[in-house]
């Protein structure tokens, strides 16, 4: 349990980062990060901080697959995460 909580924290963190970094890049038209990426980071458990990311940053929030996409797969993971849990 405790190696769980501390994955989605770390993963977590890191689409929450990769939201920013991406943001950042795109001000100054640099080389940017893919959206796959992203895509892989939310279904690998970070949906909740890339959302957060999102938000803080305002950034893809236009883009129809994350601005529905990833609350919803946020509530999905939250929804595992306590079932695993037992909660």
């Amino acid at each position: 349990m405790t190696y769980l909580l501390i994955y989605l924290v770390v993963i977590n963190i890191l689409g929450y980062s990769l939201m920013m970094i991406d943001k950042k890049r795109a001000i100054k038209h640099q080389y940017r990060i893919s959206e796959r990426t992203l895509w892989i980071t939310a279904i690998l458990f970070g949906a909740l901080g890339l959302f957060i990311g999102m938000k803080n940053f305002r950034h893809k929030t236009k883009h129809a697959l994350f601005k529905y996409g990833l609350p919803i797969l946020s509530v999905l993971e939250l929804g595992i995460v306590l079932y695993v849990l037992n909660v």
